[in-house]
């Protein structure tokens, strides 16, 4: 772990190992369990193939983040991955996703999982940043305001990378992702220059990370257009409280990293506890901690600055891209359905036309392209064609668990 992750991650590792075990050991600790659905202040469970509920009277979601995705043609080739996917080869099961790869998108986890699969010996690497590097260096003052010890974090995983050889590519937009069967190569362009080819086994794409938030709507939360992050999130205060008996915490409210998501997650338990009489640190603690989240919030609004996913290539995705690939819905069914008369111009509307949204990722990975490419073709910002609403159940369960346990009939 040391060799891969660096030796302060390692000792961050084992330390929340050592409290998690100890939080574990005291609790009611369900694991192989899903949560498929949220009513009238009661969990809806499927675990040992069986159905159940959980009542509660305060709930605390941390159900972390996705990778963003912008689909591109070719990405349902076998050999594409997300960034986060390729992650998870390297860490959970020790092997890399192909020996000519590239990673691709407009997101920090770029350069950090191109370095983790350096550290273990990969040597064909290529990385295809789309933001330039003119806007990173824009963006850097305000992140080392905000956290110059993670800046400068990023510019020894940068140097790394260049020590190695590593090919960094700036302000380049990934056009296709080409093979037969599989992936053999890609084509991209560098603004203002032609195309060009890279040959390849394995490609991982990512745009940064969209909350997991389908159980805290479903519990009654509100949301608000981040348009910064070009993303909605769950309206909460900054202890994490967002109605009367729900807190939403780490990365399920806002990215802020995995420092922020720690601070957010020990401000949310500090709330439910409070409301339940319990008090555990001063006043001037909490306020101290609200003051470290409000700063990693301002650097993730800073780095956002500098990884700007390229949502004008959605208008000008081929017709025959897939966009859903749950559903197989193309871009040109899109196209299609806003270009009737009185054509539909909200994303719910068009996700019950075209069904785009409605598989079984339920418009986690389709959800961002769908939404710039309904803004480009309405000329309405991100934020005024809506956003896709949260149906139970949120995860596939099987059909069999409705004879099975206790549903009482939502399912």
């Amino acid at each position: 772990m040391n060799a891969l992750f660096g030796t302060r991650y390692a000792a961050r590792v084992r330390d929340r190992e050592t409290v998690e075990d100890a939080i574990l050991a005291q609790s009611n600790y369900r694991p192989l369990t899903t949560i498929w659905g949220v009513y009238d202040k009661r969990l809806e469970v499927f675990a040992g193939d069986r159905l159940s509920n959980i009542p509660f009277q305060h709930l605390l979601l941390c159900t972390g983040a996705t990778d963003r995705i912008l689909p591109v043609a070719g990405w349902t080739l076998p050999g594409v991955y997300t960034l986060g996917g390729a992650q998870v080869a390297l860490k959970k099961h020790g092997t890399f996703i192909g020996r000519k790869i590239v990673f691709a998108g407009s997101s920090p986890l770029l350069y950090l999982a191109a370095a983790q699969y350096l550290r273990l010996g990969a040597r064909d690497l290529v990385i295809v940043d789309s933001t330039s590097l003119f806007e990173k260096i824009k963006a850097a003052p305000a992140m080392a305001r905000w956290s110059a010890g993670t800046l400068f974090e990023g510019l020894r995983l940068l140097q790394e990378l260049q020590r190695a050889g590593v090919r960094i590519i700036f302000g380049a937009d990934l056009l296709e992702i080409q093979g037969s069967t599989k992936v053999e190569h890609i084509t991209f362009r560098r603004r203002g220059h032609p195309v060009e080819t890279v040959a390849c086994d394995a490609v991982a794409i990512g745009h940064g990370l969209r909350p997991e938030t389908q159980l805290a709507e479903l519990a009654g939360a509100q949301f608000e257009f981040d348009a910064e992050h070009g993303q909605w999130f769950p309206a909460t205060d900054m202890d994490g409280r967002a109605s009367e008996d729900l807190w939403v915490a780490g990365d399920a409210a806002r990215t802020v990293g995995a420092i922020g998501a720690k601070v957010s997650g020990a401000l949310a338990a500090l709330s439910v506890l409070r409301e339940m009489g319990i008090t555990l640190l001063p006043e001037n603690r909490v306020k101290s901690m609200r003051g470290q989240l409000r700063r990693w919030r301002k650097f993730q609004h800073a780095m956002a600055r500098a990884f700007i996913p390229p949502v004008a290539a959605a208008a000008e995705a081929p017709d025959t891209m897939i966009l859903c690939r749950c559903e197989r819905v193309i871009a040109a069914e899109i196209r299609q359905a806003v270009a009737q008369a009185a054509g539909p111009a909200e994303i719910n509307r068009v996700k019950a036309i075209t069904r785009c949204g409605m598989g079984r990722c339920q418009g986690r990975y389709c959800g961002f392209a769908l939404q710039s490419l309904l803004s480009s073709l309405t000329n309405k910002g991100a934020g005024n064609v809506g956003r896709l609403r949260a149906q139970a159940p949120v995860r596939p369960i099987p059909l069999v668990a409705a004879d099975s346990g206790s549903n009482d009939g939502k399912i």
